[in-house]
Order: C-alpha cells, then structure tokens, then sequence
C-alpha cells in the first residue's frame, strides 16, 4: 500500500492504480484501495467510475469526509448537482469545518443556481482559509452571475493576489470585464484561455507563428481558425475583411456546418471546413484572437450585417415556405442541453408558444429539440417544423432572409441573424453571456438586435410578456 500511495503521490496514477488492483484482488473490501481507485478515477475524469467505486468504499465506511467529497466531486462533474450538494453535506455533517466540502458545496449550490446560498458558502470556506483560491475564483463566478460585476472583478483579484499564474481566474476576469464593456482590460485576458485545465481550450500546434496584431502581412497568407463554438465563428469572422486589408491572403477554416455560408465571406480567399487540408500559411490566428489583434474597443465595432444568404437557396427555401400573406417569425427557444449555462438560456415549448397568435405565421428554426418536445407537439403548438430540411447554415441563413423577424435565446441563431442584418430579438437572462453587455436592449456588435433581458433571475415571464406586447404593436 505504501508504495500504491508514493506512486499516487507523485502523480504516477496508472501505476498507482495497477497496484491498488492488485490489493483489491486479495481483499475486495480493502476499503483505502477502493477509495483511492475512486480518486485516481476523478482525476482521469472518469467521474462514472469514480462514483461506483467511491460507493463501494462508503458501504464499508460511511463516515469518511474526504471519499464523501470526492463523491460530490464526482456527482458534479456528472452534471448531477443535486446529488453533489447531499454529498458534500454529508461530509460537512462529520466534519463541519471541511473547507474543501464547503468550497464543493458552493459550487453544486451555483450549478443549481441557488447563488445567493453558493456566496454564503464560499464565504465560509473563506473565513476559515483565507488563502483559498479556488474559493475566491468561483466566489467571482457567482456574484457575477448576480449581475455583481464589481465585486466579482475584487474576487477574481483576491484569488490572484493568492496565485498570480491561475489561468481560470485571469479568464474569468476577461469575461467579467468584457461583459462591462471594459475592452482594453477584457481582451489581453481572455488569452488566458489556452492556459486553463486542459480540456477546456487548446491553441492549436502550428510551426507557423502566431499572429496578433503586430508582424506585417503584406504578400502572406494566414489561417484563421475557428476554435470555440458556431456562434462565436460567425461573431468573428467578420474581421476576415480587416486581415485582408492588411495585404494578407486569408484561409479561414470553420466548423462543417457554417462552411457553405461563409464560402463568399468578404476577405476570405479560402473557405475549408475543419478537417479538410490545410495549404500552405505564413501565420495562423484563432477567430477569437482578433479583437486582441485589432485592439477592438465600443467605438470601433460595427453594427451592420456581413453575412448573406445564397440566392439559389432563398429562391428554393422560398418556394417551399409558399405565398403566405402573413407575417414570418423565426423561432429557436432551446439551444443545445450540453451546453454550460442551457439552463439558464432555453425557454420550453410552453414557454414561447404564448408568442404564437393568429397575427403571423410561425416557423421552428432550430435542428434540435428536447425529447419532452418532440415535432408532433411542437407543430400542434402552431410553429411549422422545418427539421431535417435544415441541413446547414446555408439553408437556416436562407430561412432567416425570408422572416419578418427571429425571435431567439442566446444560441447561433442569433448571431446569424445579427450577421445578416435581419431584425432579430434576443431574449436573455439575468447574466448573460459578456458578448451582450448589461443594460441595454441593442448591442454593438449586431445593430438590427434588440435585447429583452429578465429584470430578475430566472423571470422569463416578464420577458415574454414584453415580447408580445411589441410583437402585437409590429403586427397591428
């Protein structure tokens, strides 16, 4: 076992894990292997695995506050925070002074979204060790989720104070000041992303130089590359135009599915989809690199549309949609349910069909739904589904051309139709994403936006009711 727990130490965790194995092969109740097995299964983030073992570990012993923890740990990273929650308080309930339970424990209470439980948890932790960092990262996270910026931005400080090299921290400082409009701090620090646990972003391994800004481009060619997700491609490919009016010739490769829309992007020479064969470049930037390059601030963004849709496909999409005299709504109330913050952002079915009216004609612009909301359902709810016809950004960009307006939670749809200068209705919740900003109902970045955001947590009522009340006046 001593040599199980050197391995471990050192951080040899396959060897460490052999040995434990092997303990186990003598002694299946050997409770320290099982719950150490259960450790080492965390750490390779096998969080199932974690949990069956760390089970099998508290039947022999069920007073052990650290496999406890770890199970909270491991519940959590099985986005099952209620469970994490009972885990961390049964450790808690043993030993009440366990600062890593309760720092768990803030933050199972932040996935549930009980914030203003989390923050007092942190706190506690805090008191206790003042020199926790982590406590004071995830502290930041949720004032800021609060609509707190300013007290989140002294506790992304505090925590940095503590380890000035802590990569999360730095990231969630550029996001919170980012979300306050404050560019010039914001951008430096969302570089810190590539620094953050691995898993969480990674910059991609080129011979070629990165570029930011600062070598001359005249006569070269750069890659420019999406990195994060559909909405954020289509956000910031707009200053493709700007590389190239740096003398560059500009390959751009994009997820799969934008690659058809972006084939005529004003600056692009080169259009691939990830995967496809790179050619030769000079330099490489991440998409999400080039407001740092360009040194984007509020003054310099704008707001006008630079995507378009392929005329062949508007003239088949309009074909499909037929004559209809009445007005057409876009809708997309659900983004994808893995996404970090889906709860947060999706609206149910039952939620946007108080919009439909007899006054316009309703389509579903989103590929997909939840299993509670399946077709059937939604189309007797009176929004035409368009489904399986959406087989790209190409087809949704031509759908979104023939709308009166887009009606939608804070997914690609949004960024689409912003792109595309189209009238589109961006319904937000309480803390929304840093790229909305905070108190306002336009945004800079797409000027036919206009943003209903949740006066309170959690309160899409208010919202919807806004919405149709202007929906009724722009149909009348």
């Amino acid at each position: 076992m001593a040599t199980a727990l050197a391995l471990h130490q050192q951080g040899r965790l396959d060897q460490a894990a052999a040995l434990y194995q092997e303990i186990l092969q003598l002694q299946p109740q050997h409770f320290e292997a099982l719950q150490l097995l259960g450790t080492i299964a965390l750490q390779q983030k096998s969080p199932a695995i974690a949990v069956v073992l760390l089970d099998q570990a508290l039947a022999i012993n069920p007073r052990l506050p650290s496999a406890l923890h770890n199970r909270g740990n491991a519940m959590r990273d099985l986005k099952r925070p209620a469970e994490a929650l009972a885990s961390y308080d049964a450790a808690l309930t043993i030993k009440p002074g366990y600062v890593e339970a309760l720092s768990g424990r803030g933050n199972a209470l932040h996935d549930l979204a009980r914030y203003e439980e989390a923050l007092a948890s942190f706190d506690q932790a805090l008191k206790l060790k003042p020199d926790h960092a982590e406590a004071f990262n995830n502290r930041g996270n949720t004032l800021q989720d609060l609509k707190r910026p300013d007290e989140a931005l002294k506790s992304f400080e505090n925590a940095l104070q503590i380890r000035p090299d802590y990569a999360e921290a730095h990231w969630n400082e550029g996001l919170c000041r980012l979300l306050m409009g404050d560019f010039t701090g914001g951008w430096p620090k969302y570089e810190w992303r590539w620094k953050r646990e691995p898993g969480s972003s990674s910059l991609r391994n080129f011979i070629q130089p990165l570029w930011l800004g600062k070598e001359k481009l005249a006569g070269k060619t750069i890659l420019l590359h999406a990195e994060q997700g559909l909405g954020d491609t289509i956000q910031f490919c707009r200053y493709a135009r700007q590389v190239a009016a740096l003398g560059a010739r500009v390959v751009l490769e994009v997820q799969p599915p934008l690659k058809m829309l972006l084939q005529d992007l004003e600056g692009a020479s080169l259009v691939l989809g990830q995967g496809e064969r790179l050619p030769g470049f000079d330099f490489h930037c991440p998409l999400m690199s080039l407001p740092l390059a360009f040194q984007v601030n509020m003054g310099s963004i704008t707001g006008s549309g630079y995507l378009h849709s392929d005329p062949k496909k508007f003239a088949e999409w309009q074909t499909r949609l037929g004559n209809v005299r009445q007005k057409k709504v876009g809708l997309v109330w659900s983004g994808s349910a893995g996404h970090p913050h889906d709860r947060s952002r999706s609206l149910s079915l039952e939620d946007i069909k108080t919009l439909v009216t007899a006054q316009a004609s309703y389509y579903c612009l989103q590929k997909e739904w939840r299993p509670a909301e399946p077709p059937a359902l939604i189309s007797a709810s009176g929004i035409e589904v368009l489904g399986d016809a959406l087989k790209d950004f190409s087809d949704t960009a031509a759908v979104v051309a023939l709308m009166d307006v887009v009606i939608t939670v804070d997914t690609s749809v949004a960024h689409l139709a912003g792109a595309m200068g189209k009238e589109v209705w961006v319904l937000l919740p309480f803390s929304p994403d840093w790229r909305w900003l905070l108190d306002r109902n336009d945004s800079p970045w797409y000027g036919s936006a206009r943003l209903f955001r949740q006066p309170a947590l959690g309160d899409w009522a208010s919202v919807l009711m806004q919405v149709q009340a202007v929906l009724k006046a722009r149909f009348q």
